[in-house]
């Protein structure tokens, strides 16, 4: 059963009260190994506990001279909702101390003063605070085998509360150093100092699962392949290609190496994105040159590649001290992503335009109908980009953002030129006819 004693309240509460739930609830949390116990300091707002049933005085504000017994419940409920692990086994608390706090306090701004004030003095019993203000706050203590162990958090809540549901979590290790996390709710497990291979399977699936929710990715690659018919290394080199070149821009965004704005993300980039799918269902209209398509791709691809920075920049928190790796693992889910679509999306095709005829027409009006979609997307930033760009936009802005565009520009042609000499050198040790070119390219 999730959240019946904690998270009750969103069901059972009056319909009177409803407007009382904040769209936004936020929970502040420490994570501290200390010797043979794990600190857990929790904070949660007072609304989130309408469902124990705290007594209350006069016109609803909290009875603190008899409200101990419902704090070890919500102690309790907190325990049992909110799951601490190390090395993956689930503690369970030996000390809980709590108390509750006014809405003007803010202890909670560091570890050293949340601690404090739970374990001070409590409100004095005629503080007025009201039933669904002010603050639940808790010190957990689990024993624990070693302060260097792998520790991870699991905040579990009913389902219907994902979107509203979020907490900041800072872990503090006994190095020194901390790590602030902000987990929505249904998350899942968190690894809160993790291991590169954690690391690396997150950003795989965060990979992975962007290119199933993008639509203008999705878009973009329909377009891509939309003339091929089958799954040849000429297509799979296009792919390949367009996510290197996106890794590029990515990493780079990444480690602050790129122009940064309101001007550039997300109005510039997502005009650009627009640009390239519009692109390339023109193309595809008018007669798409397949064998230079993967040049066009990878020059889109940096475009691209600031679109994901500006989408991964709230996941990066989850990198921990293995921020390049998780980059490169969220390139690979990207990749598997879409050889998966192509898996389904080639076929559909080939079984679509079974006839030569049907396959030319069949191509105009797919391509048309996305291309109207991108023009769209154009025309509706280009006001936000207006604006942003009168407000923001200076001549400092301007010479860095066409340094890095000229430097791009070197780049894509560098590797047009690498790449054209070693194709030119395969070709001269592996000499074909025409007609094999076109069959490995797809075009048959």
């Amino acid at each position: 059963m999730l959240l019946a004693p904690l998270l009750g309240l969103l069901l059972i509460v009056p319909p009177a009260l409803a407007h009382d739930i904040p769209n936004q609830i936020l929970l502040h949390a420490f994570v501290k190994p200390e010797g043979g116990r794990l600190h857990f300091l929790v904070r949660i707002p007072l609304i989130m506990l309408a469902s124990i049933g705290l007594p209350k005085r006069g016109p609803g504000y909290l009875d603190l001279p008899r409200i101990d017994a419902g704090l070890e419940k919500a102690a309790a409920a907190t325990a049992k909702e909110i799951h601490l692990f190390e090395n993956g086994t689930r503690l369970t608390p030996a000390r809980a101390r709590t108390r509750i706090s006014q809405p003007s306090d803010g202890s909670f701004e560091s570890y050293a003063e949340a601690l404090a004030q739970i374990e001070g003095p409590k409100l004095p019993a005629e503080t007025n605070v009201f039933w669904n203000q002010g603050y639940f706050d808790a010190h957990l203590e689990y024993p624990i085998r070693s302060e260097r162990s792998d520790f991870s958090l699991d905040m579990r809540l009913f389902p219907g509360l994902s979107g509203r549901l979020k907490m900041i979590v800072r872990y503090m290790p006994p190095d020194g150093s901390a790590r602030e996390y902000q987990v929505h709710g249904g998350f899942g497990r968190l690894a809160l100092d993790p291991r590169w291979h954690q690391a690396a399977w997150v950003f795989v699936k965060f990979g992975f699962f962007h290119i199933l929710d993008g639509i203008d990715h999705l878009l973009f690659l329909f377009c891509l392949v939309l003339p091929f018919r089958r799954l040849w290394w000429g297509l799979l080199k296009v792919i390949t290609f367009f996510t290197i070149a996106q890794s590029i821009t990515l990493i780079a965004s990444a480690y602050d190496m790129l122009p940064a704005g309101d001007w550039l993300f997300p109005p510039l980039v997502e005009i650009l994105i627009a640009v390239a799918i519009f692109y390339m269902a023109l193309e595809n209209v008018v007669g798409a040159n397949l064998r230079r398509r993967w040049l066009i791709t990878g020059v889109f691809g940096l475009v691209h590649g600031f679109g994901l920075s500006f989408a991964l920049k709230q996941d990066l928190q989850f990198a921990g001290s293995h921020l390049l790796l998780s980059l490169l693992s969220f390139n690979v889910g990207v990749e598997i992503g879409q050889i998966l679509v192509l898996l389904v999306v080639l076929p559909a095709l080939s079984l679509l335009f079974r006839h030569p005829l049907a396959t030319r027409f069949g191509v105009v009006i797919l391509s048309v109908i996305v291309g109207h979609t991108a023009w769209h997307w154009m025309l509706d930033q280009g006001p936000v980009l207006r604006r942003l760009w009168s407000a923001t936009f200076d001549i400092t802005s301007a010479i860095n953002f066409a340094g890095w565009t000229v430097l791009l520009l070197l780049l894509c042609g560098a590797g047009w030129f690498i790449a054209a000499r070693l194709m030119h050198r395969f070709a001269s040790q592996n000499p074909r006819t025409k007609d094999d070119l076109k069959i490995e390219d797809g075009l048959t």
